[in-house]
């Protein structure tokens, strides 16, 4: 009897200790294959050295020489070496960076009108239980093929946007393996449509290589940093009601939620970066060039505001507050879209419905932001019954969840490190 009640307690109480196991074993055994390398701001540095060495012109490299890079080549796949966000710094990265900016000026009124068509497009608008990162994807795949070819997307091709930018990204947080299929599938329909795109492509790349750079810029990094980004501001509004009612019709309030939503919950985690050369501190020590440095925008936020886990959209000032990276190093290149189409979007969502929470809600969002959507002006039906289901299927859903990113996320680093992409592909360029 003692034996089965020990049993007892433990299954009862496992989502409430297990998943934080897993994630502790799981972080050791990526370091275990993965290799431990970089110095990491703030942790390895003080956190006032974060943005004197980001900053810093030698600290430019971005794949080359990192065991990261073979890592992330392998998420990003296929076309991770033209990726704008992996290329070294050069003449090719130079003119990428330049078509992607081009591309992504507008009109602030054009940028939102964009966002509100993209809405009625392709927003479901499914009331009841939904995930939220789910029902946005769409969205965002409809506005960056407006923004890429200027026309309203084919729902089959809005599909295959969707499909290959959540391989990508379930993929990253260890959910599921890669499904190659289906990425090869829309980097093959972006070929074949490549006379289709109105705007001057990078003119260093082949055919093939210009639709791979409009898949990993525009229908994966940015459909999915988007959604996210949305999924996160309707999320910690969905667990604020009072302050979702007044959002909902105050602009100026839902730019501060989107301000205080990045600063708890940034769309980077860890940044890396391969210094060129070396990088000399004003204490007297430095960096040796070649060295791998990992910012960490989580913790680097965190040291800013020392009540980081509170919610407050009214606080008066974020000190450490970068939502798309530093101007000098590689921002964002849709740091000025960004803010302004979340902002229409979560505007639009919040005409349509009512979002209420009790799941956890985690930088990851490996859960893809659970809620309960109703109607506006209309009363949900068996509304608590429906909560408290969604609080306690979260709990055991982490559960199965911690286990599935062991094994997964365990193989993958694996794999990564075997197939060591990012590595040979510099050891054929260096050989040719």
């Amino acid at each position: 009897m003692i034996v089965l009640l020990v049993v007892s307690i433990c299954a009862v109480t496992l989502p409430y200790w297990l998943p934080a196991a897993v994630i502790a074993l799981r972080i050791r055994l990526f370091a275990r294959i993965n290799g431990t390398e970089g110095i990491v701001i703030p942790g390895d540095l003080d956190v006032s050295r974060f943005m004197e060495v980001y900053s810093h012109p030698a600290a430019d490299g971005r794949s080359r020489g990192a065991a990261l890079s073979d890592l992330f080549w392998y998420w990003l796949s296929p076309g991770a070496e033209i990726h704008q966000e992996h290329l070294e710094p050069g003449p090719l990265y130079d003119e990428v960076a330049r078509c992607t900016r081009r591309m992504l000026t507008m009109p602030s009124h054009t940028a939102d009108r964009l966002a509100v068509e993209s809405v009625e497009a392709a927003y479901h608008g499914r009331a009841g239980l939904v995930r939220l990162r789910d029902e946005l994807m769409p969205v965002w795949a409809e506005f960056y093929h407006r923004v890429v070819f200027r026309a309203p997307c084919p729902p089959e091709v809005r599909d295959m946007i969707v499909a290959s930018a959540a391989d990508v990204a379930d993929a990253l947080k260890c959910r599921t393996l890669r499904h190659m299929d289906r990425r090869l599938r829309l980097t093959g329909h972006l070929k074949a449509s490549l006379g289709e795109v109105p705007h001057v492509l990078p003119m260093l790349l082949d055919a093939r290589q210009r639709a791979l750079y409009l898949q990993g810029t525009f229908f994966t990094t940015a459909v999915v940093q988007s959604a996210e980004a949305s999924a996160h501001v309707l999320m910690e509004l969905a667990r604020h009601p009072e302050i979702q009612r007044r959002a909902a019709t105050d602009e100026k309030l839902l730019e501060h939620v989107i301000d205080e939503t990045l600063r708890m919950y940034p769309l980077f985690g860890i940044a890396h970066r391969v210094t060129s050369g070396e990088i000399a501190l004003d204490d007297g020590t430095a960096i040796p060039a070649g060295s791998v440095v990992c910012f960490d925008y989580l913790e680097y936020q965190r040291a800013g505001c020392p009540d980081h886990d509170r919610f407050d959209p009214y606080r008066r000032s974020r000190p450490n507050h970068i939502p798309f990276g530093v101007a000098v190093n590689r921002p964002c290149p849709a740091w000025h879209l960004a803010p302004l189409t979340v902002r229409s979007v979560v505007r639009e969502i919040l005409t349509r419905h009512t979002l209420e929470t009790t799941a956890a809600h985690t930088r990851a969002i490996p859960n893809r932001a659970p809620c309960l959507a109703t109607p506006s002006n209309t009363r949900p039906h068996l509304r608590r019954t429906k909560l408290l289901w969604l609080r306690l299927r979260d709990r055991w859903e982490d559960v199965g969840r911690s286990l599935t990113q062991l094994v997964l996320g365990t193989y993958m680093v694996w794999h990564a490190r075997h197939l060591r992409l990012c590595e040979r592909h510099f050891a054929q360029h260096d050989s040719a």
